[in-house]
């Protein structure tokens, strides 16, 4: 190891650039984690949805009630 301090011999400019450019890929990685969980999730449901039989997906609308109840306000 070297007892020279690197940091001595960088402008605090080059020092800043460096910091800031670190602190965007940081960021940009943890914005990929958020993406790739996010896309998983979805991933997930879709999988989920082929497993469930047929007769699930054809099911009545749950908004049958308040759809009825909308149209004899309106008449």
């Amino acid at each position: 190891m070297s007892d020279d301090n690197f940091y001595d011999h960088q402008s605090p400019v080059i020092r800043m650039r460096v910091w800031a450019l670190g602190q965007m890929v940081w960021g940009a990685f943890m914005a990929g984690v958020v993406l790739f969980v996010i896309a998983v999730f979805i991933f997930a449901i879709w999988v989920v949805s082929h497993v469930l039989p047929d007769r699930s997906k054809q099911m009545p609308s749950p908004y049958g009630a308040l759809q009825i109840e909308r149209l004899i306000e309106v008449g």
